[in-house]
């Protein structure tokens, strides 16, 4: 590409911030991240500490909640763009509240700091027992990919002109 292309090319692709969000529930699975985010982001195993992973009453996702003597595994999403955050935030709902979290890497010593969507209210009465990843994709999945559709759908008309 000349220089002059690559002017062209770089103003119609202006640079976005690129975000690292660390994920431990329903974003761990692929087939949700491809829904909302139209791809699968660049991802790496993790560990949250100081975090407690915990079953919600009455609903099929999780919540952390800071927690001394605990830890959370999950996964890191690297290269998220801005309006990729947007979508994450709108899916997440005003029970989380988004915060930076250090993480460490579980294929190493590397630490790093990510997003991470907390419960906001760590003493609701509706958080109770563990909740497995494994567990939940065996028996909810589907169903769930059929709400996630519904979410991108209402998002998608709410934010288009």
């Amino acid at each position: 590409m000349d220089s002059a292309s690559l002017v062209a090319h770089a103003s119609l692709h202006p640079q976005q911030n690129l975000h690292t969000v660390f994920v431990y529930g329903s974003l761990m699975a692929d087939e949700v991240l491809r829904i909302l985010l139209k791809r699968t982001p660049q991802s790496s195993d993790a560990l949250l500490n100081g975090y407690q992973r915990l079953s919600i009453k009455r609903r099929v996702y999780p919540a952390i909640i800071p927690v001394d003597s605990k830890k959370v595994s999950g996964k890191i999403l690297s290269g998220i763009k801005d309006f990729e955050m947007d979508i994450l935030d709108a899916f997440e709902a005003v029970e989380y509240k988004r915060i930076t979290v250090e993480v460490s890497l579980m294929d190493g010593l590397e630490k790093l700091l990510a997003y991470a969507y907390v419960w906001g209210n760590e003493k609701d009465p509706n958080l109770y027992g563990d909740w497995d990843f494994e567990e939940w994709k065996r028996d909810y999945l589907e169903a769930y990919i059929k709400r996630v559709n519904k979410f991108m759908k209402e998002f998608e008309q709410q934010t288009t002109p």
